[in-house]
């Protein structure tokens, strides 16, 4: 059986939207304007800039995996490499839901529950995909 690179990717840039659309439920979901109103309004800010860093990278990554999942297939060095620094960055993105935060305060309900294991989920494929893209890409 083939595997079809491409599409893996494409399926990847798509997941990338899906967890803006899980990361804009987030703030409700932890109550996060009532946190962060006692900040000092530096550290408010801070984290509102890297809150939004964050959601940028996450559409860049996933327009560039949807749109130029050819390239990254191709196994060219510069495809190898992006495709490496996606799949470390997806690596320690999981080992940070894994292992540095507690979410379990916050999944009260059973929709909570399901999106937090729907994100976990993407979490682990994301960095599969990207390290076969730049181990396999262009191998025939």
């Amino acid at each position: 059986m083939k595997i079809d690179l491409v599409l893996l990717l494409k399926f990847a840039g798509l997941l990338h939207i899906g967890l803006i659309c899980a990361g804009a439920s987030m703030p409700r979901a932890v109550g996060l304007r009532t946190h962060i109103a006692v900040l000092p309004p530096f550290i408010r800010h801070l984290f509102l800039v890297y809150y939004s860093f964050i959601a940028l990278c996450l559409v860049s990554f996933g327009l560039i995996t949807f749109f130029l999942a050819e390239s990254l297939a191709g196994g060219l060095p510069l495809a190898r490499a992006v495709c490496v620094f996606f799949g470390a960055f997806w690596t320690i993105r999981l080992i940070a839901a894994t292992f540095i935060f507690d979410v379990r305060p916050y999944l009260t309900n059973a929709f909570w529950r399901l999106g937090y294991h729907a994100t976990n989920v993407v979490f682990a494929y994301l960095p599969i995909v990207y390290f076969y893209a730049a181990w396999k890409g262009a191998a025939k």
